[in-house]
């Protein structure tokens, strides 16, 4: 039985030999003809590459005529505005508004209070730090004095469960109020 296959095999290869050698030519008359044929052809002509363009330098100034400058973040906020009738702001706001446009404006500001969770905490020798998860799914390391959410949110503490806030909200007639709140720590 095994001689069968094995000599099945040598006479299909062998086929196949004879077949394939049939097709040998020692013939190139007709390949050496064409080749010659081409070779005598004139060369055509070729295009000269196309002109190109002078560059003229463009000078951006959308700045100068009341557009939007591209070099300041989206983040950034607008001043804030006081009404009052002489244009001064009362004593009792100055300490608001020299806040509020003294600190630099920190990443967890563009995100509102409630789409920000507390995740956890890390904790050194001296030092607590919070843990806040962005609704983006990036985690963040925030102190006291950080801060976060998008009514100016200072942390005043951390605690194991919480971090707590004291927010600058605008009212109405543009006086600004502290108000309290908490980000509590997530559960799962």
């Amino acid at each position: 039985m095994s001689s069968s296959p094995r000599r099945f095999a040598t006479v299909l290869a062998s086929g196949l030999v004879l077949a394939l050698s049939g097709c040998v030519s020692k013939d190139y008359s007709d390949l050496e003809a064409y080749v010659a044929e081409v070779l005598e052809r004139e060369g055509g002509r070729i295009d000269p590459p196309p002109e190109l363009a002078v560059y003229e330098p463009y000078i951006y100034q959308s700045g100068s005529n009341g557009g939007r400058n591209p070099f300041v973040s989206f983040l950034a906020r607008q001043e804030p505005e006081i009404d009052d009738k002489e244009g001064a702001v009362p004593v009792d706001q100055q300490k608001f508004v020299n806040e509020i446009s003294t600190h630099k404006l920190e990443e967890l500001e563009q995100y509102p209070i409630d789409a920000l969770r507390m995740v956890g905490t890390m904790r050194n020798d001296n030092n607590l730090w919070g843990i806040v998860l962005d609704p983006t799914g990036v985690t963040h390391r925030v102190v006291v004095g950080n801060y976060l959410g998008d009514n100016y949110g200072k942390i005043v503490s951390i605690d194991e469960d919480q971090i707590e806030l004291r927010e600058l909200v605008q009212e109405t007639g543009g006086r600004w109020e502290e108000r309290s709140a908490a980000l509590a720590l997530a559960e799962e």
